[in-house]
């Protein structure tokens, strides 16, 4: 007769850190968490991040939390604990022209079993942000918020979003009439007033129905290869995701030409 493993007992007096707590007390770590930046933004890359702390370092990481609820000032002391804490991590940077050609979600997807494998050391156990990744090479569970209840979790969506948001910087000094330094690409009234008057740039992800709009009214077409399958219907808005349909081209098919880095200060 087949025994099923116990159940693992999740501390609530743990706080953010219960999971990865539970998973180890299991033998299952190391625990890695993965996440990502940029999902819902209509221009710039999406940025995926892995990340494994040290069990017992809670108290080293007072105030961890979801990147989007941290100021900036406090997400870059957070970044740079995280570095410097963090027992392995790993970072992989998808050009808006790569999201345009396998679509959003499939890029996600590569992204994140591109993460896990960038790590130094195969995870015993691994925790995504909010849905399932299928192909990981590790058990693995999804977590609904996870970037606000599971310490590894939100570490890498630090990660993920201060490396994204030094790219959008540095790209608005090329770019600086589109306010990437404020608005990070996503569609902000802001972004989408300057996307309706200079039209849209390389830098945006063409695949976008309020992209594509401002591309035809300026008579511009995409700079580089756009696949039918991954167009977006709806126009996308500030912080959610759009509706895509790239579940026919959820292959690896052009994972190896994401640009991999290790998370360090751009």
């Amino acid at each position: 007769m087949i025994r099923k493993p116990p159940r693992a007992q999740v501390r609530q007096t743990a706080g953010i850190w219960a999971f990865q707590a539970a998973l180890d007390r299991r033998g299952l770590g190391p625990v890695a968490g993965v996440d990502e930046a940029g999902r819902g933004a209509c221009a710039g890359p999406l940025v995926i991040a892995s990340c494994v702390l040290k069990p017992g370092d809670a108290a080293r990481f007072e105030g961890l939390t979801d990147s989007k609820l941290l100021t900036a000032a406090a997400r870059d002391r957070m970044y740079d604990l995280v570095l410097k804490r963090a027992v392995d991590y790993a970072v992989i940077v998808v050009p808006a022209a790569e999201v345009d050609l396998i679509g959003v979600h499939v890029a996600n997807i590569e992204g994140m079993r591109r993460a896990v494998a960038q790590l130094s050391a195969h995870p015993g156990y691994v925790l995504t942000d909010g849905f399932g990744v299928p192909g990981l090479t590790a058990p693995n569970m999804p977590v609904v918020k996870g970037d606000r209840v599971a310490a590894c979790v939100a570490a890498a969506s630090v990660l993920a979003k201060v490396t994204r948001d030094r790219i959008m910087t540095s790209l608005h000094a090329e770019l600086p009439v589109y306010g990437f330094d404020v608005h990070k690409g996503y569609s902000t009234p802001e972004h989408q007033a300057a996307l309706l008057e200079h039209g849209p740039s390389a830098e945006h992800r063409w695949s976008y129905a309020n992209v594509a709009s401002a591309g035809a009214r300026h008579g511009l077409t995409a700079p580089h290869r756009v696949a039918r399958d991954v167009l977006s219907a709806a126009v996308v808005q500030n912080g959610t995701s759009p509706q895509t349909s790239g579940g026919r081209l959820a292959t690896r098919r052009g994972a190896d030409s994401m640009s991999t880095t290790r998370a360090e200060a751009q």
